[in-house]
């Protein structure tokens, strides 16, 4: 199967994927403070360990394994205030490294791995909107947790 051919490709090149992220993130207008404010370590060690466990995350780990990950990814990224649209957009960029990569890598030729790569498109696209999602969901829950704890003080004084 092709698909699984891909998967091990980006595998083996997950760390080499993750420092020409980093590259993205800090050229991009629109990471500029993502890019200021997030350790260049935090990002190739996150973002490496992603492409190197690929094929984990999209065939046998859960929505609740994905929702956990990218909430905690999403609570940090606001307390590093890092806006939510340059999250967003970071996640973005991860997504097309990865096509960039696999499109100057193992573009197939064939029909058949046309169709074995159109399962893989469909299989990471739905994992990347899902992780986009789950952020959106922890950030958004750890700027409602500040918003309370401040009220909550504010009340005790």
């Amino acid at each position: 199967m092709v698909a699984s051919k891909l998967v091990r490709l980006i595998e083996r090149h997950s760390d080499a994927l993750a420092t020409r992220l980093h590259g993205k993130l800090e050229e991009s207008e629109s990471t500029r403070v993502f890019a200021a404010r997030v350790p260049r370590e935090e990002v190739t060690a996150r973002e490496s360990e992603i492409y190197k466990n690929l094929g984990e995350w999209l065939l046998t780990r859960t929505e609740a394994d994905l929702a956990q990950r990218y909430r905690e990814i999403g609570a940090r990224r606001y307390r590093q205030q890092v806006p939510l649209a340059e999250l967003v957009w970071a996640i973005v960029l991860a997504k097309q490294n990865l096509w960039e990569f696999l499109n100057s890598e193992a573009l197939p030729d064939g029909l058949p791995e046309v169709f074995g790569e159109l399962d893989l498109v469909l299989m990471v696209g739905n994992f990347f909107d899902r992780a986009i999602h789950h952020a959106a969901q922890g950030y958004q829950e750890a700027c409602e947790q500040e918003a309370v704890a401040k009220i909550h003080k504010a009340s005790v004084k």
